[in-house]
């Protein structure tokens, strides 16, 4: 690793020099990209679903694909892990970002992006624990495994359904999972099919592709993964609002949550979708807006990046979010802007200290609209890393010390209808 890292370097270092980082930024993708699959070479991925075209721009291990035309969803074998179900043939890969000028960044800019890159993996590569074991379903319950297809593209999903939960459940929570995690590990670690059974939820789980993203991660930082009406965030609302429509879930108890990348996809769906998503649950992610390419990205994560202005009212929907102080991956002042995106406005600001059960200091601070609901929710956890705060130890990237994140979340997102029940 250090012998590919340190020829990765001096080779970007020149490209640099020549003002293309674009190249220098593929110069270090096989080194640094997880599992090595060299820029223009298809992922597995990407012959299992012909929809999800050949790499063809590199960001953060990132690669755009094209987006399939047609539009289903389809049921697979509860027990299958994924869905080989087929896909349209994709169209001929878009030049994206050609027209753009070159982006000209000093040695010493690139330098730090590439130190940042290493850091990044080796702390992925550190968390990964292989294939999570399936999720224990409960009698009654079902644990199943889909593929959703719309104009913008397709994604698998597992979708968990609580015994509890009856006819008519009271609530959809999407999850989104971090990067080197899938749905069935994001489950296991977040313990969220509990949480949901108590409170008759379903539970959405979609998955990235790796021919989408090298490494499984939400492409955040890409700029047509960042708005409405296209990319990754058209493909999970829609496949939000379609799972709701199936089990009658009430509009206004439709919710998104997720863990790193995850966090920052849910922080732009809060903001891109907030008539889908009435709340979001972010763990160690970042504000939406605050990256647009590889180098931005690093910076953003590294905490000294240059995240979009708030505004008041940019977003509508309800915010709780967690960062650890210890995160070294993704930098805590994150949270504090995504918090401070949304607390614009606030009539009351609560803050007070507690301890969980596992001797975990917190503070929480809570900004309160005029009528009393939590607009905005902050826990800052001391000494936290970057993982799932209270999750399983049988998931990747948890931490069972606590306070438990998924039961905090579930609270938040039911507090309003909880308060209109009591009224």
């Amino acid at each position: 690793m250090t012998q590919l890292f340190a020829a990765a370097m001096q080779r970007a270092a020149s490209l640099t020099r020549a003002g293309n980082l674009a190249e220098a930024t593929r110069a270090i993708q096989a080194a640094l990209g997880g599992h090595g699959t060299p820029a223009g070479e298809p992922s597995a991925d990407a012959a299992a679903h012909p929809s999800v075209a050949a790499p063809d721009v590199l960001d953060l291990t990132a690669t755009e694909v094209n987006r399939p035309a047609a539009a289903r969803s389809v049921t697979t074998n509860p027990a299958a892990s994924s869905s080989p179900a087929a896909n349209p043939a994709a169209a001929k890969p878009a030049a994206f970002g050609r027209a753009r000028p070159a982006l000209r960044r000093s040695l010493a800019e690139t330098v730090r992006g590439l130190a940042g890159a290493k850091r990044l993996f080796e702390g992925l590569a550190d968390g990964v624990r292989g294939p999570a074991a399936t999720p224990d379903v409960p009698p009654g319950a079902q644990y199943l495994s889909r593929e959703f297809t719309c104009p913008a593209g397709a994604r698998p999903y597992r979708v968990y359904i609580p015994a509890s939960a009856g006819d008519r459940p009271a609530g959809l929570v999407l999850m989104l999972h971090g990067c080197k995690q899938n749905p069935d590990d994001f489950a296991v670690g977040t313990g969220m099919n509990a949480k949901a059974e108590a409170e008759r939820m379903i539970v959405v789980y979609p998955g990235q592709l790796s021919a989408a993203n090298p490494s499984s991660c939400w492409n955040w930082f890409s700029p047509r993964d960042q708005v409405r009406g296209a990319g990754e965030p058209a493909i999970l609302a829609a496949l939000a609002r379609s799972v709701a429509d199936e089990f009658a879930v009430p509009a206004d108890s439709v919710y998104v949550a997720g863990l790193s990348a995850g966090g920052a996809m849910a922080a732009i769906l809060a903001e891109a979708y907030p008539d889908v998503f009435a709340a979001a649950g972010i763990h160690s992610g970042l504000p939406a807006g605050s990256a647009s390419d590889v180098a931005s990205a690093f910076a953003a994560m590294g905490g000294t990046g240059q995240p979009r202005p708030a505004s008041k009212g940019s977003t509508t929907a309800r915010l709780i979010v967690f960062h650890g102080t210890a995160d070294r991956t993704v930098h805590p002042s994150n949270g504090e802007a995504i918090v401070a995106a949304r607390a614009i406005g606030a009539a009351s600001v609560d803050r007070a200290k507690g301890t969980s059960a596992a001797g975990r200091g917190f503070t929480r601070v809570v900004h309160r609209a005029a009528d009393g609901v939590a607009a905005a929710e902050h826990w800052i956890l001391d000494g936290l890393g970057h993982a799932w705060s209270g999750g399983a130890a049988a998931g990747s990237y948890t931490d069972p010390a606590g306070p438990d994140a998924s039961a905090e979340m579930m609270r938040f997102f039911r507090e309003p209808a909880a308060a209109n029940r009591a009224g």
